[in-house]
């Protein structure tokens, strides 16, 4: 064991059946879900732990009973309640589930549901007329499809819920008494990119729930805490994130659009916040922008300062300093969880001086996800912390500076790329994960991410260039809101380029001239303090934001290809 790992008491279950069952016996009136129906009205629906385990048996009962051949159930909307139950269901006895991203073409959904072979789908009613339309083609192959809504002419998920309801209550036990096999595939998830390029990733419920075991060694969570689920449900880090949140008897709620974030932190007393660095480094910038407007900059430098110095000597008066920042955010929030992508140094820093436990993770969807995190006792400066518990990390083939791939084993692990067994052997070797990521461990067996294998610039002279390590230092200019560094081909050889998306607020103004001058000059500044061979040459200056995906990555190939 790392002796950085803090290694809390969690319970590692053998299913979902028994993590439900547990969790509810202990915390049966607590509230798992809050719904607003309407954002505009705060008439709130409180969905207790009974009365989820009591929707997801009925709705798993009606499903059963559906003439399902293969049992394959897609699902696709919003992060709601009904999508959570509608997993739920599927995953304790009524099938495999196959979570779509919402954010796919019409084309790519129906892509991805011929490719998982899909027989039902559950959908939001934004989704209704792609489906209502697929519904009346004659070689459809889908067999049933249900609206989460009470919308349109096609069925709807309380009518389930009403026919499961009477079954249970005339004795059926079916799904119940359903055998569950906890180390097959239970679900299918695609990876991003277009349809062509996405894997279908097999996870097994001992996948997840190995993964959320090792979480909740790692990382510190109550019954009280409320979780507003953010990081859409389809994407691995969202949903294990929101099941593990479950497993504790905690709560989540539901925001209702990006430009409510703030609203709704407070609405509900958010105490946890999962997200993306950009998120998080917008709700930064912020805050900055307020204080800078209130002439109070510089007494915020002193508060950090005095608030390290008490905290080093064992008083920690965070909260009370930056008490109108806490209230900022809804008063409630203690600790901030990022993913996906790095998250500056710099703000994970500020966010932890101000007295809210800031850490960010490391991991995969085909590891279900989370592979490496951050932990009270460790917070290093551009790390992602260290192993779960249950998971091993090594660097393969490291050079000089100790980079090299980074390869993982554990019970988290995928199974496989459904339908391409090639992949999967290219994938897994020798029991251990091949991630594709590039990194480096400390004498302590801190992990620090480099980049993507994919991504390493080789240079005509041998050397690698990192494009994330670059990109890490020019996000930190402050009118910088987006940047990606690239190899523009030269000849046999590559120049070193940037994209940089600027913030217009900060040039508020200013000539177009003036702005690119500014930045220009930041990369002069930057290329001083960087190895020759990493210097860029070639700088591309926009107010345009970066084609991204649904968790907020970059889609490197489409700006460089722009």
């Amino acid at each position: 064991m790392n002796k950085y790992q803090i290694m809390y008491d969690a319970t590692e279950y053998a299913d979902f059946r028994q993590m439900l069952a547990s969790v509810t016996e202990k915390y049966p009136e607590n509230d798992a879900f809050i719904i607003k129906p309407d954002k505009t009205k705060k008439d709130y629906t409180h969905i207790t732990y009974t009365r989820f385990q009591n929707e997801v048996r009925a709705l798993g009962t009606a499903l059963m009973h559906a003439s399902l051949p293969r049992r394959r159930i897609a699902i696709i909307g919003q992060n709601r309640y009904e999508w959570m139950l509608a997993y739920f269901a599927t995953v304790l006895g009524a099938g495999l589930c196959v979570p779509l991203d919402k954010g796919l073409s019409e084309t790519e959904i129906l892509s991805l549901l011929s490719r998982s072979e899909a027989d039902c789908v559950i959908f939001g009613k934004e989704f209704y007329d792609i489906f209502h339309a697929l519904s009346e083609q004659e070689n459809c192959t889908v067999e049933k499809f249900i609206c989460m809504d009470d919308f349109g002419e096609l069925e709807h998920l309380s009518a389930y819920l009403r026919d499961g309801e009477a079954r249970l209550l005339a004795g059926d036990r079916a799904y119940l008494d359903a055998p569950l096999y906890p180390s097959e595939m239970g679900i299918m998830l695609f990876t991003s990119g277009t349809t062509a390029q996405s894997k279908a990733v097999m996870l097994s419920q001992k996948n997840i729930l190995s993964n959320i075991y090792g979480m909740c060694r790692n990382q510190k969570f109550y019954s009280t805490d409320v979780n507003m689920a953010f990081l859409p449900f389809h994407h691995t880090f969202g949903c294990v994130g929101t099941i593990m949140f479950l497993t504790h008897g905690a709560t989540t709620v539901f925001c209702d659009g990006l430009r409510y974030v703030a609203q709704n932190l407070i609405e509900y007393g958010v105490t946890v916040f999962v997200c993306v660095p950009l998120i998080i480094e917008g709700i930064h910038k912020k805050i900055m922008h307020t204080v800078k407007k209130q002439g109070k900059a510089k007494k915020l430098r002193i508060g950090r300062i005095l608030s390290r110095i008490l905290l080093a000597v064992g008083i920690d008066a965070r909260r009370k300093i930056f008490k109108d920042i806490h209230a900022a955010l809804g008063g409630r929030m203690r600790y901030i969880i990022s993913g996906a992508s790095a998250l500056s140094p710099e703000i994970g820093q500020a966010f932890n001086d101000f007295g809210i436990t800031t850490v960010q993770g490391y991991g995969l969807t085909e590891t279900s996800p989370v592979l490496a995190a951050e932990t009270i006792k460790l917070r290093r400066r551009g790390s992602v912390g260290v192993p779960l518990c249950n998971v091993e990390i090594k660097i393969d083939a490291p050079d000089e500076r100790g980079i090299g791939e980074i390869l993982a084993k554990g019970p988290n692990v995928m199974l496989g790329y459904y339908g391409d067994k090639e992949a999967t052997e290219a994938a897994i070797c020798d029991g251990w994960f091949h991630t594709g990521d590039l990194g480096r461990m400390d004498r302590d067996g801190v992990l620090y991410i480099t980049g993507r294998k994919k991504n390493v610039i080789v240079l005509k002279n041998g050397k690698n260039v990192y494009p994330e390590e670059i990109e890490t230092v020019v996000s930190a200019l402050p009118y910088v809101d987006e940047c990606m560094v690239y190899g523009a081909p030269r000849g046999d050889d590559f120049i070193i380029s940037i994209h940089v998306v600027y913030n217009k607020d900060y040039f508020e103004g200013k000539e177009k001239s003036e702005i690119e001058e500014t930045v220009r000059g930041g990369i002069a500044e930057v290329n001083r303090n960087m190895a020759k061979h990493q210097y860029i040459k070639n700088i591309h200056v926009t107010d345009e934001p970066m084609e991204k995906t649904t968790t907020a990555k970059i889609k490197r190939y489409k700006a460089v290809t722009k």
